[in-house]
């Protein structure tokens, strides 16, 4: 007798363990094509209706030894079906529940398979050990393994009762018509017109019976004639969504089979040539060394890649995947959704060609679910894509690239709220890879676990692949440009050397960094910020009451009428947005001799890129123009290799360094340096013009002279003292809702509640810090409050924690999240 462990795919903390069914022994005879295996999709019943659930583990019993009573008393009782389901192996730290003492009897019957399976038993544990460690229902954890919008799920109809609904997408056949036995002796009679256009047409190659009919009008007739004398036969094919057909088509030959029915219509051509592989630099060289030393110790070493803009990191990336797929292993490589860009894609396909695979956000839900199913195929073994990614069903990885890993996108901000950094290490350990972690600017924790950790290994890239040097960065401070006179969001500087590189013909880039939504005041006389004298932090402008707050220590004050430091009155609430400052930039560029309207601006921010295909139709039109400006927020500050850009200009760098975050500036250090690297990238000379009113900053003092030793000096003891990570590990708890007085009070409940748990299973070394309203303190209509719980590197955070939130009931006043490790504490 077989018995399915199931989760159910209903999203609650409620539903933290699987069900236990019985395995039907004998399926129906429709059914039969779909057995009940470990990641597939079932029907079962669940108290009075029907669900969805998705199978993590079977196991035969004995049914005389099932029913016996168990013979440890200190076992919990397994709670099946009529209660909760037993845990599956390697489910994690939880206890699991003895097989002994089922009543079989009581357990009720899987009633059909729904799906092919989505995951194996290794995905099983992944999506366990996520929900444990992130405290997110297990049924988010396990739909990050299966395929964008194909799925069947359960809806509730208007009568009240519930009804299966299939998935929204699945496989699309096309007809191909190809030639039959007969076609190379075939005469057709002299009236038999469509027949004889068709057979002429066939003879260039094999053809879609849709693209017949829009050239010769209704087909079917003379189709099926020439079928049944064997000229041509039809096939169905599938078909592969944002994959041109001409790339799909097979050659005609009698005879011919094409490819398997069912089987992604993806093969690799013939006369496929890889690009050639140029000869690495001595770094490159040592960073591929290391790499391939810990793809061999097969224990989940991880190698931090620090290499500045343009020392060639893909090409390390590139030639270590070409290792990896000669030992028989496949690699997964991420890249910021932003960075993903048709030049990144085109790298790894030039070197791999038809093996890979692509997944991110911007590709429709029938093009993601074709190349998730051509990953599940096989076929594919290079996998490239955003954070989600890592859920696909590539099998026996051996390698896994996170590129630019410092960046905020790697971290999920619903649930489960995974950190990608921390999962592909927890993959690659089970699966015996290796993890290469590449940056310009690493992480504080990636460096810190470098120096502490010894299965993570620090290789550094100092100089760029070519020879070129790094481009000169100069800091632009506003505050004198604002005492000479000068009003304009543009500085003589940056005005000057527009003019300068756009009348030879050049490429510039402009960055507005928007990061963040918090208003700051600003001097625009002295650069002075007000401060909450607590907690060394910008205090955040409040519109509704003209109030200056901290939201580290509720500290409050009015927004003084002239600046506290200097006596000016220009206090300036910071901030513009990309049409504003295009339109000021047309109007500057129009004016400037030799430059003019004939000079495009190509605008790339989150109204202009939200279509299909945004993003590669603006590249491309600034790669077509002779001289033109990018201008951009962080979307362009990486992934971006423009031979002919000799200018990058960043507009505002006060913006992010003034959030009330701890990450502030580490975040400010590494966009600048990372945008000065889209300058002086081949032969032409660069140049990086940083406009600030905050000059002396340490983070961008240190950006400018590309020396984190000095930013790191500056940062990690104010890290240290004032308990953030690298040195702790913190979970920020969210409370929102509609009425404030009730998200107050759930949070002040909950804050006791945490403060109890942690004081009588946590240590003297944690902290719960008090419940505050949050940075954005409304949103969509909600007000939102936190709580912040910090422990020693060491703690069990989550296993602290998650008893409480397990057994917690909903409180309709408020809605309560964990998130694990945050990127941020806005």
């Amino acid at each position: 007798m077989r018995l399915a462990s199931v989760i159910l795919d209903i999203p609650t903390q409620a539903l933290d363990t699987p069900y236990t069914y019985l395995v039907p022994e004998d399926a129906p005879a429709e059914a039969a094509e779909l057995p009940v295996l470990v990641g597939c999709a079932v029907l079962v019943p669940f108290g009075h209706r029907q669900a969805v659930g998705f199978v993590v583990a079977l196991e035969e019993v004995d049914p005389a030894v099932s029913e016996r009573p168990g013979a440890d008393a200190e076992e919990a009782p397994h709670e099946a079906h009529y209660g909760f389901g037993a845990q599956y192996e390697d489910a994690g730290p939880r206890a699991r529940r003895s097989r002994a003492g089922i009543d079989l009897g009581r357990l009720k019957p899987i009633v059909r398979a729904l799906s092919k399976p989505y995951f194996d038993e290794e995905g099983a544990a992944c999506a366990q050990w996520l929900s444990e460690r992130y405290l997110a229902p297990l049924s988010s954890c396990v739909r990050l393994f299966t395929p964008p919008g194909g799925v069947p799920r359960m809806v509730r109809a208007r009568e009240g009762y519930w009804r299966l609904e299939e998935p929204a997408v699945g496989e699309v056949d096309d007809r191909w018509v190809v030639p039959g036995p007969a076609f190379g002796s075939f005469e057709p009679r002299k009236n038999a017109v469509k027949q004889a256009s068709i057979v002429a047409a066939l003879r260039a190659g094999e053809l879609r019976v849709a693209e017949l009919t829009a050239e010769f009008g209704a087909v079917s007739s003379p189709l099926k004639t020439l079928e049944r004398q064997g000229v041509v036969r039809v096939e169905r094919r599938r078909r592969m969504r944002g994959v041109p057909v001409d790339s799909l088509r097979q050659p005609a030959a009698p005879g011919s089979a094409g490819l398997p029915a069912g089987r992604p219509a993806r093969v690799q051509p013939a006369a496929f040539t890889p690009s050639p592989k140029p000869a690495l630099t001595p770094g490159q060289a040592e960073a591929l060394r290391v790499i391939n030393e810990a793809r061999a110790a097969a224990r989940g070493d991880v190698v931090v890649v620090d290499g500045v803009t343009g020392s060639g990191k893909t090409e390390v990336y590139l030639q270590a995947i070409e290792a990896t797929l000669a030992a028989g292993r496949t690699a997964c490589v991420l890249v910021p959704e932003i960075s993903l860009t048709p030049q990144t894609v085109a790298r790894f396909r030039g070197r791999f060609g038809d093996l890979v695979a692509v997944m991110h956000s911007r590709m429709g839900q029938g093009e993601r679910y074709d190349q998730w199913d051509f990953i599940r195929s096989g076929q594919a073994r290079v996998v490239v894509g955003a954070r989600s990614a890592l859920f696909t069903p590539l099998r026996d990885v051996g390698l896994v690239v996170i590129d630019e890993e410092h960046e905020g996108s790697y971290k999920q901000d619903s649930a489960p709220r995974y950190v990608a950094r921390d999962v592909a290490a927890w993959m690659v350990r089970r699966s015996g890879g290796a993890l290469v972690l590449g940056s310009a600017t690493p992480s504080i924790e990636a460096l810190y676990a470098c120096a502490k950790d010894p299965r993570w290994h620090h290789v550094a890239l100092s100089e760029r692949a070519n020879g070129k040097p790094l481009p000169k960065v100069e800091v632009v401070d506003m505050a004198q440009e604002f005492h000479a006179g000068s009003r304009s969001m543009f500085s003589g500087r940056l005005v000057r050397a527009l003019g300068e590189e756009l009348a030879a013909g050049r490429k510039a880039v402009l960055l507005l960094n928007q990061r963040g939504f918090a208003k700051f005041l600003l001097c625009r006389d002295c650069g002075f910020v007000p401060e909450c004298p607590s907690c060394s932090t910008s205090l955040t402008y409040h519109e509704r009451g003209a109030l200056l707050a901290c939201h580290h220590c509720g500290y409050r004050i009015p927004v003084p009428p002239v600046c506290p430091e200097c006596g000016s009155p220009y206090l300036k609430k910071f901030g513009a947005g990309t049409q504003r400052v295009e339109a000021e930039l047309r109007a500057l560029l129009d004016g400037l001799p030799g430059v003019g309207p004939n000079v495009p601006i190509v605008r790339m921010d989150a109204d202009t890129t939200t279509g299909k295909g945004a993003h590669q139709r603006l590249l491309e039109q600034f790669a077509a123009a002779d001289a033109a400006v990018l201008l951009g927020t962080q979307m362009i500050a990486k992934g971006l290799d423009f031979d002919d850009v000799t200018l990058v200009g960043v507009i505002n760098a006060d913006t992010q360094l003034h959030l009330p975050d701890y990450r502030a500036g580490e975040r400010t250090f590494s966009l600048v340096e990372q945008v000065a690297g889209r300058a002086g990238r081949a032969d032409l000379p660069g140049r990086v013009l940083v406009q600030t009113y905050e000059a002396d900053a340490v983070a961008i003092r240190a950006a400018a002279s590309y020396d984190r030793a000095l930013f790191l000096r500056d940062e990690l003891p104010k890290r240290k003292m004032l308990g953030y990570p690298p040195y702790v590990r913190m979970a920020n708890v969210l409370v929102w809702g509609k009425e404030e007085e009730g998200v107050r009070r759930v949070a002040a409940e909950l804050h006791g509640a945490l403060s109890a748990r942690v004081r009588d299973f946590g240590g003297e070394a944690w902290d719960v810090l008090p419940a505050s309203p949050c940075v954005l303190a409304k949103l969509r209509g909600a007000y939102r409050w936190h709580i912040v719980v910090k422990c020693p590197l060491e703690g069990d955070l989550s296993g602290v924690l998650a008893p409480l939130f397990r057994a917690r009931k909903a409180d309709p006043a408020a809605n309560v999240a964990v998130d694990v490790d945050p990127d941020d504490l806005l």
